[in-house]
């Protein structure tokens, strides 16, 4: 009887897995341990780039605060230079308000004007006894002489010379141009009735710069149409020429 309960102990530990399947569990064991390792892998890899991902952060967090001030600087000068070009447009459109004014001497009363009133002068001023001819013929033989003298000093007075003041715009061909040869080039023409004036550089657009110069010509001696050509000829520095203004004197 105890044979048999011996036996059937025998068959049940035969049936248990823990300590009969060796291969097995040293496998297990095996692979649990390798999981282990990894895991210690990651962890000191991951110790190695945080650091390096920290100190990327804090660059490009410095990065943008870098590209921000360029950004407001840009803009800020973007409103500066409008604001500029606004006030050279208003600038621009005062310049053309405001005629120029040019200095002549005044106009010269007519002969007959001048004659006329010297007669009206003398007839309000009785210098002689109109009752006596004689004194009547001497105060006509006087204003006679006074006429005679005024026609004679009127006929010595230079003829009044007609001019005209003139602007004009010189524009060049690019942004490399040199505007003092230019200029130099301008004012050496020269002619007999020509008389060169003030000049400026006035901005257009890209860095290109127009010289605006003013001059005074006599009519009966220079041509507006003969300038312009004259300056047109120059061209190693002039590409075009605007009359911008025209006042006669």
């Amino acid at each position: 009887m105890e044979d048999i309960h011996l036996s059937s102990a025998i068959r049940d530990l035969s049936k248990e897995q823990v300590w009969f399947s060796k291969p097995t569990y040293d496998k297990a064991e095996r692979q649990y341990f390798e999981k282990l390792a990894k895991v210690d892998g990651i962890a000191a890899y991951v110790d190695q780039v945080t650091p390096r991902i920290i100190n990327l952060e804090k660059d490009n967090q410095e990065l943008r605060s870098l590209i921000q001030g360029i950004k407001d600087t840009v803009e800020s000068m973007v409103q500066r230079i409008k604001s500029v070009d606004s006030l050279q447009e208003r600038v621009e459109s005062l310049e053309m308000r405001v005629p120029y004014i040019a200095i002549c001497p005044a106009k010269p009363e007519e002969p007959e004007q001048k004659l006329s009133k010297e007669k009206d002068d003398n007839e309000d001023i009785d210098l002689f006894d109109s009752d006596s001819e004689a004194k009547d013929a001497e105060a006509a033989k006087i204003r006679a002489e006074r006429l005679a003298a005024y026609a004679a000093k009127k006929s010595k007075k230079p003829a009044v010379i007609a001019k005209s003041n003139i602007i004009l715009d010189v524009k060049p061909w690019d942004d490399e141009t040199n505007m003092r040869e230019m200029e130099k080039a301008v004012r050496k023409i020269q002619i007999d009735g020509l008389f060169w004036g003030t000049s400026k550089l006035v901005p257009l657009a890209f860095g290109i710069h127009k010289l605006q110069i003013s001059c005074v010509v006599e009519d009966d001696k220079v041509s507006v149409d003969w300038l312009t050509e004259q300056i047109q000829d120059l061209e190693d520095y002039v590409q075009s020429v605007d009359i911008a203004a025209f006042n006669k004197v």
